[in-house]
């Protein structure tokens, strides 16, 4: 593996869709809490490509089927627009923030590592390589930003025997499911005869959700200037490692939960929960954290299917909250797997309609901006999904190998989940550490038992 490798810009470019009038899209509560969070960096990796493609002709294909795209998520070739408020004197009272669907576009970028191979990006028995972060755009941006920059910024980043598809997304428009919405129609339009009138298989549900009783949007935030809830967010030294569980371990990890509380009534331990709990325990003892040190397990999780009347799927926007379970440190390792399980299963259940729209309701009355300093260094957060179907985004030329993420949304105790390559309900892990305490998970008997280094990828590879 190079020691240090460069990416190397060859061009940029602005996409841009077919014109459309222009219009302002109100945002919702759940966009405007994410103002100061940073952009959601995904991306997937592709190799053996078809050799009658050439990279300048990939590029070009995915320039063009972009600007379809684009054309059906119309308000990300747009930017954000700030309205002040002023009271009889003329001072700034409040702010509301928009879309300003005007067209103005994405940006595209064409890069290349002359000396990286797909086998040095998957490194499955090391840490991910940091040169994995150049292949993103929109390095600790906020998506305030988005007032003056692309809300949308694909790189795509040639490799020796490959090519690397990145997507900087601004976190105030999509969540993970919106993003991966949006990833999966543009690879639907790639890999169809891409025209205006195309109909998208999920055609998104552009119109916000605004909860009854606070008046007509736009919502207003109670501050004079962006510099009262801005912050930006520089990550300290991490680790970060890809690890591997499969559906049998899934499977293992879930039954031994569900033994441990059989006791329990109307109680189903699911894998996901039974995961978070192994993470939640290993991590935890990693830190050697003192006994009477509380410790959180947190867990994005889906509005759409909790309102009643649900949202639709195909909702597209932010629409998810973080739950969450505490305890202290001597607590949760004095207890077995289906206990701090049963923790996060209780959380899980309690995220009704009813506890959304009084999430909601304690928000409009008193509206804040989510900052990622408010992630403590003792506890543990999941974010993605394994449900997300990234492995269904096939451009064209075949599944992609691997998903990798960049800089963004990195901290002690961040873990990303990802759907295992050969599916089943496997999953991989994106885990986020410091130098010390992966070393000590590295060595945890509970946890490295279960998990393993992605195990397919470089073997697909080498099977071609």
């Amino acid at each position: 593996m190079p020691s240090c490798p460069m990416v190397r810009f060859v061009s940029t470019s602005t996409v841009k869709p077919t014109p459309l009038p222009r219009s302002i899209c109100h945002l919702s509560l759940w966009d405007l809490s994410m103002l100061s969070a940073q952009y959601i960096q995904k991306g997937l990796l592709f190799a053996n490509l078809p050799p009658s493609l050439s990279v300048n002709q990939i590029v070009e294909h995915l320039k063009a089927s972009l600007s379809t795209a684009l054309l059906h998520f119309y308000p990300l070739a747009g930017r954000l627009a700030t309205q002040e408020h002023r009271d009889a004197d003329g001072n700034v009272t409040s702010l509301s923030v928009s879309v300003d669907c005007n067209g103005e576009g994405a940006e595209f970028i064409h890069a290349a590592a002359d000396n990286v191979t797909v086998a040095d990006v998957l490194s499955p028995s090391a840490d991910v390589p940091s040169f994995v972060q150049q292949f993103f755009a929109m390095d600790l941006a906020v998506n305030h930003d988005g007032h003056v920059k692309p809300l949308v910024v694909v790189q795509v980043t040639e490799l020796v025997d490959g090519v690397f598809v990145g997507c900087s997304m601004n976190h105030v428009l999509v969540d993970g499911t919106s993003y991966w919405h949006f990833f999966q129609s543009w690879a639907e339009i790639s890999r169809t005869k891409f025209t205006s009138e195309l109909t998208l298989s999920r055609p998104p549900v552009l119109d916000r959700w605004f909860i009854e009783g606070y008046g007509s949007p736009p919502i207003k935030l109670p501050f004079q200037n962006p510099s009262q809830f801005i912050y930006r967010y520089t990550p300290p030294l991490l680790r970060e490692r890809m690890f591997h569980l499969s559906q049998e371990t899934l499977a293992k990890l879930k039954a031994k939960a569900s033994q441990e509380i059989q006791d329990i009534e109307n109680i189903t331990i699911s894998s996901f929960q039974a995961m978070s709990s192994l993470m939640w325990r290993s991590i935890t003892r990693a830190r050697r954290l003192p006994p009477e040190q509380s410790t959180t397990c947190r867990l994005a999780i889906e509005n759409r299917p909790r309102l009643r009347p649900p949202l639709s799927p195909n909702y597209f926007g932010a629409s998810n909250y973080a739950i969450s379970a505490t305890v202290t440190a001597a607590e949760l390792l004095a207890h077995g797997l289906g206990w701090s399980a049963r923790l996060i299963n209780k959380a899980v259940a309690e995220h009704t309609d009813e506890e959304i729209r009084n999430k909601v309701k304690k928000w409009m009355e008193n509206p804040m901006v989510y900052k990622l300093t408010m992630f403590d260094s003792c506890g543990v957060m999941f974010g993605s999904s394994p449900r997300f179907d990234m492995y269904g985004c096939e451009f064209g030329w075949g599944k992609a190998v691997a998903a990798r993420s960049g800089i963004a949304h990195k901290f002690d105790g961040k873990v990303s989940l990802y759907p295992g390559w050969e599916g089943g309900g496997s999953m991989d892990l994106e885990v986020c550490l410091s130098p010390e305490n992966m070393r000590r998970l590295e060595e945890d008997e509970e946890f490295i038992t279960a998990v393993s280094p992605p195990p397919v990828e470089l073997e697909v590879l080498l099977r071609k």
